[in-house]
């Protein structure tokens, strides 16, 4: 059978024992062992822990008539648990956590603020009664005209034709709609972005003391 290797003292560890105290001092003595083992045993029998390896490398070498049995030099001993070293964080792991802490920061900051901060208000489109009578004077015209356009065109086109004179209106009138839809999405929409540049302050962060 292989002996274990006296220099490899990683592995299982256990508590020292008095039988194995006795044992190795015993055992730092024998001459059947190497000068290698006798030494590792008389270092080994002052520590309060002992490498299983070891110990079973300096068991096997010694005098099978004199040593004593296995099962009874483990008895009563325990091993020895030892934590993990801790992962080390990434870099990337670490700009994202400071990104989290600084968005946090700015969120209770906010929340601090809130109450101090005069509120921004938004001006709606038509709000007014103004607004909202000249929105609908300015549809109801563009429709009328859209429909006498409509109509004049297709009665001159298709020699005066009252149905179809009538079909030209009604085409211009939706025509005239579909545009007016338009052009009040695009104010809208032009309305929106002036509102959203006009509300655009630069985001606060905080000082914050980091460990270099």
């Amino acid at each position: 059978m292989d002996q274990p290797d006296p220099k490899n003292g990683s592995g299982l560890i256990l508590f020292v024992t008095e039988p194995m105290r006795s044992f190795l001092a015993i055992a730092s003595g024998d001459l059947r062992l190497s000068e290698e083992l006798r030494g590792i045993a008389s270092d080994l029998s002052s520590k309060n822990t002992v490498s299983y390896k070891l110990l079973r490398a300096i068991w096997t070498g010694s005098d099978p008539l004199t040593r004593p049995g296995l099962l009874g030099l483990f008895s009563g001993s325990d091993f020895v648990f030892t934590s993990p070293k801790p992962r080390e964080k990434s870099e990337e792991l670490k700009m994202r956590l400071l990104k989290l802490k600084e968005i946090a920061e700015r969120k209770e900051y906010a929340e601090l603020v809130q109450d101090i901060t005069p509120k921004k208000q938004v001006e709606e489109p038509f709000s007014s009664y103004k607004d909202q009578l000249g929105f609908g004077l300015h549809v109801g015209l563009t429709m009328f005209t859209g429909y006498l356009v409509g109509y004049a065109s297709f009665r001159a086109l298709f020699n005066r034709n009252p149905a179809l004179s009538a079909a030209g209106g009604i085409l211009g009138l939706v025509l005239a709609m579909l545009v007016e839809t338009l052009l009040f999405i695009i104010k809208t929409s032009k309305d929106d972005q002036i509102q959203s540049s006009k509300s655009f302050t630069p985001s606060f962060t905080p000082t914050t003391k980091k460990n270099q």
